[in-house]
This record gives structure tokens, C-alpha cells and sequence, in this order.
């Protein structure tokens, strides 16, 4: 019987790299090549907005390294990394990376990654990813906030002000892009500029909500949504 057919893409810097992937993946009937990105902001950008099943992601790539990717999009694609060092292989298990292949990229040793990647999609589990963390870039460096602890997320032109139990953090990232790294049961705009968790929420008004004595507007846009949101849960 046929394998159902799985969407991937190929993040890469290097048309080299392109050329070959593409080849091999055109001879598999399994896999359906649907994008291809050369840094990882494009990767970004396609991967928020379209569903993937399986990604061929280099390491070394300039701006954004495949590794800092798989950090800032914790619900990535299953991913096989594609580099000529191995260095990296152990802590990429830590982001659901399925194999590694070191170029230049063999076609026996890419069946063999292949092969893997539907073995896992046989075995995965139909629960809901669980989402504890999220990394963001703060001073330069990635760091991870841990999603129980934050409070609510206010835009701060292209920063955004992350409010958690402990302390303030003025990350780099859009309001835009640190909404769609959130889990959505747990977390809800509020309005234009403020992003927060429902389970803190200790106070709820027509025109705003309270959250560690700090009072939030609500916008006209999301106050029904919110308020049948606040009812289902029973947070107030």
C-alpha cells in the first residue's frame, strides 16, 4: 500500500545543496517538495503561514542559524539537518530533529533518513504537543521563558515586553511572531498591543483585565471572544 504523500521543504544557503536534495526528493513518490528557502528568515515566514510535515534544514546559514530556528519555532516540522559538521548532531535531538545527513548528502544514506522520518510518523502520538517553553532572543543571546511563568507580552514597536513572575524581559521579536509561538488554549490578544495568559488573568471588565494589580484594555475586537474564552474555562 502507498504511503500517504508528506509535504517538505529545504532551508539552505547553498544552491548546491538545493540541487541535490530536490533530485533525491523527486525520486521519492512518498515526498512532495513544496518550498524551498535560502536563510532562515524565509523558512520563518512560509512555515508560519502554510503546514509542513518533514524539513531538510542546513546548520550553518548566515543570520539565523538552523539551530537558533528550530529554538524560535517550537512547533517546527519533524526536521532532518543537512551539514557538513557533526558537532551539532547530540544537542539537535533536544528539538526534535529525526537525522542528521553530512554533505555531501549520499542518496542510500537519504533513503535511510527517509525511512526514519515515517517510521516516527507511524509511531507519533495523536496527543497535542506540549508547549512549556518559548526561546527568544533577549541582549543578543536566546534564552527561554518558561510559559507558566509569564504573565502577559506588550508590543514594543519591533521588541516586545514580556511580563513574567520573575522580571521583565525586552525580547526581539514582533508581537506578531511571539503570538504564533504561543499556544493558543493557554494564551489570547487581547488587543492590538497586549498578549496574555488566561490563567492569570485575576479580574475581567468589558474594557479591560487585571493581572498582578496591572489593568489591561481590552479591544471591542476581542472583548466577546474573551469573555466566551473566560466562561469555558472558568478563569474568573
Amino acid at each position: 500500500m502507498m504511503k500517504e504523500t508528506k509535504k517538505c521543504i529545504i532551508v539552505d544557503d547553498e544552491p548546491a545543496a538545493h540541487y541535490v536534495l530536490a533530485n533525491y526528493i523527486k525520486q521519492n513518490p512518498q515526498l512532495e517538495l513544496v518550498f524551498q528557502g535560502y536563510n532562515g528568515v524565509e523558512a520563518m515566514d512560509y512555515l508560519r503561514e502554510n503546514k509542513v510535515d518533514l524539513m531538510f534544514l542546513d546548520i550553518n546559514m548566515p543570520e539565523i542559524s538552523g539551530m537558533e530556528l528550530l529554538k524560535i519555532i517550537p512547533t517546527h516540522p519533524k526536521t532532518i539537518l543537512t551539514t557538513a559538521y557533526s558537532e551539532f548532531a547530540l544537542e539537535s535531538y533536544d528539538y526534535g530533529v529525526i537525522d542528521y545527513l553530512l554533505k555531501p548528502i549520499y542518496f542510500p544514506r537519504f533513503l535511510k533518513a527517509i525511512d526514519r522520518f515515517f517510521a516516527t510518523e507511524n509511531v507519533k502520538s495523536r496527543e497535542e504537543e506540549v508547549i512549556n517553553s518559548v526561546s527568544v532572543k533577549v541582549d543578543g543571546y536566546f534564552m527561554d521563558i518558561e510559559l507558566d511563568q509569564l504573565l502577559f507580552a506588550q508590543s514594543f514597536g519591533n521588541y516586545v515586553k514580556l511580563y513574567t513572575l520573575k522580571r521583565i524581559y525586552l525580547a526581539s521579536i514582533t508581537t506578531a511572531e511571539f503570538e504564533k509561538c504561543l499556544p493558543e488554549k493557554n494564551f489570547m490578544r487581547i488587543h492590538k498591543s497586549y498578549i496574555v495568559a488566561l490563567d492569570k488573568i485575576e479580574e475581567s471588565e468589558k474594557d479591560f483585565v487585571v493581572i498582578k494589580n496591572e489593568k489591561l484594555p481590552v479591544g471591542i475586537t476581542y472583548r466577546r471572544e474573551l469573555t466566551e474564552r473566560l466562561k469555558n474555562k472558568d478563569h474568573i
